[in-house]
């Protein structure tokens, strides 16, 4: 299983965006992570798609977009014009789940599906076999740092079952509180693709942190699999 590192810039100077993108891509980062918020969704306001235009300019690097926001249909066309890579939406925030998500498809994007704590599997699962990005967030959405939510693990492993089952080859994804101490058994559970800002950018060394924190999940992984 391969193992993907997406840094999110919620946790970045934004100040040196650009050199702080460079050092976790020197440090072998597979994708950049934008935490988009609206201050409805979430109790945040954070980024818009002028802000994925500026690192696409900047990186040729996939652009890893979570929308964290209502009605995602209207961020469809701004962020494929921006450049994003990855669109990822929140069942939670519409009713036409499908839809949106065929329509993320249809504009380029690959096309994911992100989950609160509190939002069961079920809320993706007729959607699963067409996913290219299942997160599963392991804090509640809204603000970077937070400590992580323990029954997260559990609901990986869960979401890793759901998905061979509908023989998806969607992403894994886990976002919030991804650090050393955690990474190894989300890894463990089945995830394949990990967000971490604070644990990066606050780093003496983000370039070595992204080298570490993949180290460790290619530990957990190896350990699923002789398991």
């Amino acid at each position: 299983m391969s193992v993907r590192l997406a840094p999110s810039i919620l946790g970045a100077d934004l100040a040196h965006l650009a050199d702080e993108v460079a050092r976790v891509l020197e440090g072998g980062a597979d994708l950049i992570h934008v935490d988009v918020m609206d201050g409805r969704f979430v109790p945040n306001l954070t980024f818009g798609a002028p802000v994925v235009r500026h690192l696409r300019r900047i990186t040729d690097a996939p652009l890893d977009c979570h929308l964290m926001v209502e009605h995602p249909e209207d961020y469809i066309g701004p962020f494929a014009d921006a450049g994003a890579t990855i669109l990822t939406i929140h069942p939670e925030a519409t009713v036409h789940l499908e839809r949106h998500l065929a329509e993320i498809r249809r504009r380029g994007m690959r096309a994911g599906a992100a989950l609160n704590p509190a939002t069961p599997l079920a809320a993706i699962e007729e959607v699963a076999a067409d996913l290219d990005l299942l997160l599963v967030m392991s804090v509640n959405p809204g603000f970077g740092g937070q400590p992580f939510w323990e029954p997260a693990v559990e609901k990986v492993r869960r979401a890793r079952a759901l998905l061979d089952a509908k023989a998806s080859r969607a992403m894994l994804e886990v976002d919030g509180g991804v650090a050393r101490a955690t990474i190894g058994r989300l890894a463990a559970a089945g995830a394949d693709t990990f967000v971490a800002g604070h644990a990066v950018f606050t780093a003496s060394d983000s370039a070595a942190e992204v080298r570490e924190l993949r180290r460790l999940a290619e530990a957990g992984a190896a350990g699923r699999m002789s398991g």
